[in-house]
């Protein structure tokens, strides 16, 4: 690389022979130092900051290092006299299986090197394609969640995969237009309410946020986001929007998250600074640039297709785009029994106050889609 992009300057020198003829020759009079080490799966390269004319291009070599070594960039840090590029060659390695997936103070862990802050970083939006590995991904997320005891709602407006939790977490799982609706208000209601009484504790304290009271977080998990919004008429849509703004905007002190899941996440049901509220991101299977843009912006990234279930590229709010492993489920594992006796030895998910009742679910799920 640094001779093939002639990172190096040379001068002619000359020199008298044996028969006295004078005899030119180019000499290296500048070459730079490059460092490199490898160690537990990553790779560290440091180049020269020597003010040479190079020193420039020297601070862009991201895509050169993330094509050309097939590896992922996941930080770079000003040095002493270097520049060090960190980056992560064997990912796939680093994946868990789904028994390992843990939900504990406001993180989940879903690589060895990948966590999900969501505390810090909150809300999740998910794309991708048919047999791109989403719904598991989402299954690992939702069983994650009910090992940590939080509250959980579900939306699946295509009444797929997801609709068939009904039967772990009974009116808790809607399909159906009203029944949509009625779970985005109450949930956007229950958050405002739940604040409000945090504030008028006597405890209470500015800049904490919900852990610091011991409540539990909340999460609500939407799936085909964008076929919901294509069904609906222009007020419905707009009123379920605000509820969606509300939730991503004002959730995080108060333990509301939202795990938003699409094959592509259109801006349009995006707009007003939500998808910029999305601290964590992941695009499952093959995608278009398109999609890529929509999920990521203009990233500076060359994404490659590999044929393997649950494999795409996440961002984790750092705005490093790295490829991304959806934890391994092994085959004969069942998130329907696995759920169960996570909700049978916790006795959680008793339908609270102020939420939509059994009476909620069968009126709304009487409408039609």
């Amino acid at each position: 690389m640094i001779f093939s992009n002639k990172y190096y300057e040379t001068s002619n020198v000359s020199k008298t022979n044996g028969a006295g003829k004078s005899v030119s020759r180019e000499k290296i009079t500048y070459f730079p130092k490059f460092y490199y080490r490898v160690k537990a799966g990553y790779l560290y390269i440091r180049v020269p900051l020597d003010m040479s004319k190079f020193q420039d291009r020297f601070l862009d070599l991201e895509k050169t290092f993330e094509n050309g070594l097939y590896c992922d960039l996941v930080e770079t840090i000003m040095e002493d006299g270097y520049f060090c590029y960190t980056l992560l060659y064997d990912v796939r390695i680093n994946r868990i299986a789904i028994e390992h997936v843990n939900a504990s103070k406001g993180s989940i862990l879903l690589m060895k090197n990948v966590t999900w802050d969501y505390d810090t970083n909150p809300h999740c939006l998910i794309a991708g394609g048919t047999g791109g590995g989403k719904s598991y991904f989402i299954l690992s997320l939702i069983y994650s969640f009910l090992k940590e005891g939080a509250e959980i709602w579900i939306c699946d407006p295509k009444n797929a995969d997801l609709a068939d939790l009904e039967e772990v977490l009974p009116n808790r799982v809607f399909s159906r237009k009203g029944g949509i609706m009625k779970v985005l208000k109450d949930t956007s209601e229950d958050m405002v309410l739940r604040w409000e009484k945090v504030k008028a504790r006597e405890d209470y304290v500015t800049g904490e946020n919900y852990a610091y009271y011991n409540l539990k977080p909340v999460f609500l998990v939407f799936d085909e986001y964008v076929a919901f919004m294509d069904m609906l008429e222009y007020k419905d849509r707009e009123q379920a929007l605000g509820y969606l703004k509300q939730l991503v905007l004002l959730g995080r002190q108060a333990g509301y998250f939202v795990v938003l899941a699409a094959q592509r996440p259109d801006a349009k049901y995006l707009a007003d600074g939500i998808r910029d509220q999305f601290g964590f991101r992941v695009a499952l299977g093959k995608m278009s640039n398109v999609g890529y843009s929509m999920m990521f912006g203009d990233a500076d990234k060359a994404f490659m297709y590999k044929k393997v279930k649950g494999r795409g590229y996440a961002d984790v709010g750092n705005g490093n785009i790295s490829e991304f492993y959806s934890p391994l489920v092994p085959k004969g594992f069942k998130f329907i029994d696995e759920m169960k006796k996570l909700v049978d030895t916790s006795g959680a998910h008793a339908a609270p106050a102020a939420s939509v009742s059994d009476s909620d679910q069968v009126e709304t799920n009487a409408e039609g889609a």
